[in-house]
């Protein structure tokens, strides 16, 4: 018998609004973000992101788009700095364009003091903002968070609400997924 995910899922997300998939573990939240994100194909049906097919115009969905997923992925032997200087340069900016977008991302995410400490050396808050802040160094018209306060104290858990409300302000169209009935419903 085959497991039936997603059954008949139809949403919309308007530019700079704030989309959140309300589930229990194992209700299909990441499958439907992996689906999205163009990591897994779906069976049947269709979807689009940021206007492009996410089976046709996969290499496009992947252009406009930045997905953080449940736990931090920064490099710990690198410093705050230097984990942003590399996404930026493997989103093709140039040197000096990739160390001002770091330092303007440090600062956003209240980062700059621990920038140039390892981060093996920070708080688990302050490396999920940093994986925050690695998603956007491209600059992402729909950003991508799964469950994104897992795990998170209180006050990082708020820290990380803000980052959300100021991207939708800015126009970026946020899709997460959360377990929290009263994060879902802010």
């Amino acid at each position: 018998r085959k497991l039936r995910v997603l059954d008949r899922v139809d949403l919309e997300a308007p530019r700079g609004s704030v989309v959140a998939l309300l589930g229990p573990n194992g209700a299909g939240k990441t499958t439907a973000v992996r689906i999205l994100a163009t990591l897994t194909r779906a069976d049947a049906g269709r979807a689009r992101v940021a206007g492009f097919d996410v089976v046709d115009d996969r290499g496009q969905v992947r252009r406009h788009i930045s997905l953080t997923g449940q736990y931090a992925a920064v490099d710990e032997l690198q410093t705050g700095e230097e984990n942003l200087r590399m996404m930026g340069r493997l989103a093709g900016l140039p040197g000096p364009a990739a160390r001002r977008r770091a330092a303007e991302l440090l600062e956003r995410f209240d980062l700059t003091e621990a920038g140039r400490r390892t981060v093996a050396t920070w708080s688990g808050g302050m490396r999920r903002r940093l994986d925050l802040a690695a998603g956007l160094v491209g600059r992402p018209a729909v950003i991508f968070l799964d469950e994104p306060t897992t795990g998170l104290d209180p006050r990082s858990r708020q820290s990380v609400w803000q980052v959300v409300t100021g991207l939708a302000t800015e126009g970026v169209t946020v899709f997460l997924t959360t377990q929290y009935l009263e994060e879902a419903d802010e």
